[in-house]
């Protein structure tokens, strides 16, 4: 089989985005914990509905990838309805190669409902109970591993041992809720983390991982760095983000946005995503930095986590005119 540049793992749904009107959101003083909240027993109104097919983490990155223009393949699961088909021919479409997606007799396809208020979204998951099973697979440059449901140990193993045995396979991780779950030591996915070459999370997310609740980005760099990753990349929001590598930590601000966004979806996915993609394009790690910066801000200007990726011109033509304060500081 032909070599690819990015071959993502992951589970793939179709995103039906319900924007609430009548909705508020309560937050405690800190501001760690917000709920939205909605009349309870009442008929809420809403505005629009729309669908987003063949999303999800690693769909989200194997199309950030193919449209970056490289060569960029999927492993998933999809049931045999109208949604799987609907999944397989968005994917193709989006030169996505979908020769290792596998379609499942009788199953449904993930579905799940975005519940979109403001610029944020909360979302209803429900993942189908696939028999997973990891394909033949061709080499990669990259491989890309995002979020699979609650009861994969057993894939996950399976992907620990194809990745034993390519050491030369570069490893990106962005671990899902299931994955974070299973990060401690004798979890599931803790071994990733000393494969991987690149890990991209949240603060929130990374606070889990570490079990610190309360600490800041740049000591999650430093401790999930210290479990075994080359580059971590950890994600703070409308704040910025942060990078560590073997040259130390950077923190750089969001590329700035041309109005304001209209939702959040996949921001992480693209930046994460794009960063990968600018490695294997040649770019160094500050460079890439700004690539992915770039892609997530363009992602929420439009609705879902696919319609506003850029290529490889868009994001050198935002470089060639970022803002002064668009650049890697040292912490």
């Amino acid at each position: 089989m032909k070599k690819l540049d990015f071959l993502a793992i992951g589970d793939t749904t179709i995103d039906a985005f319900i924007r609430l009107k009548d909705a508020s959101v309560n937050c405690t003083l800190d501001h760690k914990r917000c709920e939205l909240c909605v009349n309870f027993g009442a008929k809420i109104p809403y505005e629009s509905v729309e669908e987003v097919v063949a999303v999800g983490n690693s769909a989200n990155a194997a199309v950030a990838a193919a449209r970056l223009g490289l060569s960029s393949a999927l492993i998933t699961n999809v049931g045999d309805d109208d949604n799987g088909q609907k999944c397989v021919k968005t994917l193709k479409s989006g030169g996505v190669n979908a020769e290792f997606i596998s379609v499942h007799n009788g199953a449904k396809t993930n579905y799940h409902y975005v519940l979109w208020y403001e610029d944020e979204r909360t979302i209803l998951v429900k993942h189908e109970n696939f028999p997973y099973e990891l394909p033949r697979l061709p080499s990669a440059e990259f491989i890309y591993l995002s979020s699979l449901g609650a009861g994969t140990t057993e894939y996950h193993g399976q992907i620990i041992y194809y990745l034993e045995k390519n050491p030369e396979a570069r490893l990106a991780f962005q671990p899902g809720t299931f994955q974070i779950k299973e990060s401690r030591r004798d979890g599931a996915c803790f071994n990733f983390y000393k494969r991987a070459e690149i890990v991209a999370v949240n603060v929130e997310e990374a606070q889990k991982i570490t079990n610190l609740p309360d600490a800041k980005p740049t000591e999650l760099l430093e401790k999930i760095k210290s479990l075994g990753p080359k580059i971590v990349l950890v994600t703070d929001g409308v704040a910025g983000a942060y990078l560590m590598d073997e040259n130390g930590k950077w923190f750089m601000p969001p590329y700035p946005d041309p109005k304001p966004p209209l939702e959040r979806t996949g921001a992480g996915d693209a930046f994460t995503s794009t960063f990968v993609a600018a490695l294997i394009l040649g770019q160094k790690p500050l460079d890439a930095f700004a690539w992915g910066l770039v892609n997530a801000m363009s992602v929420v200007q439009r609705v879902g986590a696919q319609a506003g990726l850029l290529s490889r011109k868009e994001i050198e033509n935002h470089l060639a005119k970022k803002p002064p304060g668009f650049a890697p500081e040292k912490i």
